[in-house]
């Protein structure tokens, strides 16, 4: 989740005509040129308690915000924010243009900066993640790549102290029964990409909608709840299906004729607020409309009207499985180790960022039906690979879907200091679809073979 934007605080127009036709423009001002197409890498973990296996509370010498404090001898800057009456307390860290920021139950996210190639962008999470080990272990604390906590109850999870995280726990109940699991409990890496147009931006809005239950399944890592397995192959991405019908989903009308930006801002301009950022404050405006807002009569702030700063943060509070914001970001992997991060950007950048292989990508999905691609989003994350689809399963679609990422890694033919491109990036899950098996039925047969029925191991095999 973002914390407050870092747009201008630029004064929308009185007239709500005028507004959205600004609103409309700060998107469409996403558009670059191909040359300028960057690779935004993002992944949250769970932190533990190396001898207990607990969370870390945000306070203490083996909390969260002392391990903030702690990487920023690596040329971090820390972020305070203040709740009401309290001192402000470090929540975050920015370098260049990366960030290190803090889910609500003190998962760890790193925001990487845009960059170039694969090759940058993996070095920069292994960099990431050496930093954040060096200043862990001596804390006696570890960190965890999965989907889903894989053994704490929702109430056995910490709370971190930001305004806006006070805000979404209060409304989040009213709204879906698991929004609260989604806030606390899961953990989800997923990558940003550019667009050189608007037509562009529509092809691959709609490759990527379609596309996106393959990827829940290429990265299924969340078997897990309370220390049993639960059913699923990715228990986060089933999550979020009640978590908030107003800010989740598809997106069906991505693949109407018309379908633009201003379609999708008034999307955003019926999806409720959760709050008006003023003066390092959050101001509740949670179920209320940015319509309104443009109009002067928000109830949460009577007579003023918006900036694009506070239309920026309201883009932030949509959680679509694919979200536009001036660029793309793909939203339906599960969290894991440190080659699936780099896997998924691969992925995303061979399928998108090359002609062909988007074209390709668009023939593989086109004649999906909406009844077709709800029976994706609905089966996979406790299916995964063996949920059938037409005359085969979503393993065949998941073997196809790489082969075409594959060839558009090749022809973009970047290659690093030891002349190696950026295809090897999808081994890992190269090596799944080979065997048939998603990373959450690897974690199963351990759980029911050599673990002996328990999920502690996992803290263990598969830390960073």
């Amino acid at each position: 989740m973002s914390g407050p934007s870092h747009v201008k605080e630029t004064a929308l127009d009185a007239d709500p005509r005028a507004a959205r036709a600004a609103l409309i423009g700060y998107l469409a001002d996403g558009v670059r040129p191909r040359g300028d197409w960057k690779i935004g890498t993002e992944h949250e973990k769970f932190g533990f308690l190396a001898d207990t296996l607990r969370p870390p509370t945000f306070d203490g010498e083996r909390g969260i915000e002392a391990i903030l404090e702690d990487l920023v001898r690596f040329g971090w800057t820390p972020v305070r924010e203040a709740l009401p009456g309290a001192e402000p307390r470090t929540i975050a860290l920015t370098r260049d243009d990366a960030s290190v920021s803090l889910e609500p139950a003190g998962q760890l996210e790193l925001s990487g900066a845009p960059l170039a190639t694969l090759h940058d962008t993996c070095r920069e999470a292994s960099t990431h993640l050496k930093e954040l080990r060096s200043v862990a272990e001596p804390r006696g604390m570890g960190f965890l790549g999965m989907g889903f906590q894989p053994k704490w109850r929702r109430d056995e999870m910490p709370w971190m102290p930001k305004g806006r995280y006070g805000i979404m726990r209060r409304y989040m109940p009213t709204v879906g029964s698991l929004g609260l699991d989604m806030m606390t409990r899961t953990c989800t890496v997923q990558v940003n990409l550019d667009v050189g147009s608007e037509a562009d931006m529509v092809k691959k809005f709609r490759v990527s909608l379609a596309l996106q239950s393959i990827a829940t399944a290429l990265f299924a890592d969340s078997p897990f709840t309370e220390g049993r397995p639960n059913g699923f192959r990715s228990y986060r991405s089933h999550i979020w299906t009640d978590t908030d019908a107003d800010r989740t989903g598809l997106l069906d009308f991505v693949f109407e004729d018309g379908f633009g930006y201003e379609r999708y801002v008034d999307y955003l301009l019926d999806v409720p607020m959760y709050f008006v950022y003023r003066h390092g404050r959050y101001i509740d405006a949670a179920g209320q409309s940015f319509r309104d807002f443009l109009d002067g009569r928000l109830p949460a702030l009577p007579g003023a009207r918006p900036t694009m700063k506070d239309w920026a943060d309201h883009m932030t509070t949509a959680f679509p499985e694919v979200r536009l914001k001036r660029y793309l970001e793909m939203r339906g992997a599960d969290s894991g180790p440190w080659n699936r991060i780099c896997a998924l950007s691969a992925f995303w950048v061979g399928l998108l960022y090359d002609d062909a292989a988007l074209d390709a990508a668009w023939d593989l999905v086109r004649d999906f039906t909406l009844a077709e691609r709800h029976a994706l989003r609905d089966g996979v994350p406790r299916h995964g690979f063996a949920l059938p689809f037409r005359d085969g399963s979503v393993l065949d679609l998941a073997r196809r879907a790489l082969e075409i990422s594959a060839h558009g890694l090749a022809r973009r033919n970047v290659r690093n200091s030891d002349g190696r491109d950026e295809t090897g990036f999808l081994d890992p899950l190269m090596e799944f679809v080979d065997a048939g098996q998603t990373p959450a039925d690897r974690k199963l047969e351990l759980f029911h073979g050599r673990w002996n029925g328990a999920v502690n191991p996992v803290f263990a095999e598969f830390a960073y």
